[in-house]
């Protein structure tokens, strides 16, 4: 390259750096962060990551007859938590698990996951942060980050605020694809445990907690051992390898939208809407779901939020998880043993109530 056009090339990279876009600050991040990478992935992965697309031979995952399963979501108004505490590691996780779920609930199996990330100013600690809460979210669901794109983004963030955004890409065999429509009345609904708010109610948590409340991040929270930034930062909790199992030892038919030879017929993944409006969307026409709350124990953060937020027993459950983040439809006589096998697998569990004969609604008692 003559020396005048290498020059030229030098003060363009510094004149984008000074307008606050540092390119080479990071490729020079996502270098440290190979060997993290490397370990979140799966031997379908083709070439490296930092390519224009991510590559997957999905002919190596031994599928008969493959269906790609895919979600897309962010992290919402959790991260403001994030960006006062400086915690960004479990929002990292975060977004990996919604997304993960989301595929999980339809009987499939994680394989790739690419993420977004939006911001002013490229931070390198907490962008490193939020790529090693990635990375472990995905080495945990057997899922591969694949690829991802950081945008440098001058003057349209506020200083020390980002995006995230994540997408997942996951496979089931046709015939086995958890729909819904075996469910019947008798059915039982078994609630798998949730590790705290998950990332959905955000703003309404907040505002309770530090607007009304008038709590601090440091503050032991009432009822528990924890700090309230501790209770609200908890990473959402990733159901996909349990479900995984789970479908394994109770759904041995050839079909999952029939009930011969099966034991799980649905499962609703408990995140924005709530109970009302996630369970719906699993149940047939003609099946309601009664949903018993006084069957688990809730968390001390929704304890607090019931007693003292001010939000009505039905809005509570049409916003909040209220400590059950996914909620499977059981075969009467499988339901206790789904439990079981849940809690060995160190997921609290419970049954939480049952199908009856309705028009796809959800009844609280």
């Amino acid at each position: 390259m003559p020396k005048d056009t290498a020059e030229k090339s030098t003060k363009s990279k510094k004149a984008y750096a000074q307008a606050g876009v540092d390119i080479d600050l990071a490729d020079s991040i996502k270098g440290g962060l190979k060997d993290q990478l490397a370990r979140a992935s799966r031997p379908e992965v083709l070439g490296k990551a930092g390519g224009f697309g991510g590559l997957f031979d999905l002919s190596k995952s031994g599928y008969k007859r493959p269906v790609l399963v895919s979600s897309v979501d962010g992290v919402g108004t959790k991260l403001k938590l994030a960006f006062s505490s400086g915690r960004h590691e479990g929002v990292g996780q975060d977004i990996v698990n919604h997304c993960v779920n989301d595929v999980a609930v339809l009987g499939a199996e994680p394989l790739f996951f690419l993420d977004y990330v939006g911001m002013g100013k490229l931070e390198p600690g907490v962008f490193q942060r939020l790529l090693a809460g990635m990375a472990k979210a995905c080495r945990e669901a057997g899922c591969a980050l694949i690829g991802g794109e950081t945008a440098q983004m001058p003057g349209f963030y506020k200083a020390g605020e980002y995006d995230l955004v994540g997408s997942v890409v996951g496979v089931v065999e046709k015939p086995k694809i958890l729909s819904g429509a075996a469910i019947r009345p008798g059915d039982k609904l078994v609630g798998l445990g949730s590790s705290g708010l998950h990332t959905n109610g955000y703003s309404l948590a907040t505002r309770i907690f530090f607007n009304k409340l008038r709590f601090r991040m440091d503050d032991r929270l009432p009822g528990s051992e924890v700090t309230v930034a501790d209770a609200l930062l908890e990473p959402h909790a990733n159901y996909a390898g349990l479900l995984q199992q789970l479908l394994k030892r109770f759904n041995k038919g050839t079909r999952s939208d029939r009930r011969a030879g099966n034991g799980i017929f649905g499962a609703a993944h408990i995140t924005g809407g709530g109970f009302t409006g996630n369970i719906p969307r699993i149940l047939p026409e003609k099946c309601d779901a009664v949903v018993a709350t006084g069957a688990w124990p809730k968390p001390a953060v929704f304890e607090i939020l019931a007693d003292q937020g001010g939000v009505t027993f039905d809005e509570l459950y049409e916003v909040f998880n209220m400590g059950i983040g996914m909620v499977l439809m059981v075969a009467p006589e499988a339901a206790e043993d789904v439990v079981r096998k849940a809690r060995r697998a160190r997921r609290p569990a419970w049954i939480i109530g049952e199908v009856k004969a309705g028009r796809g609604r959800v009844h609280l008692t």
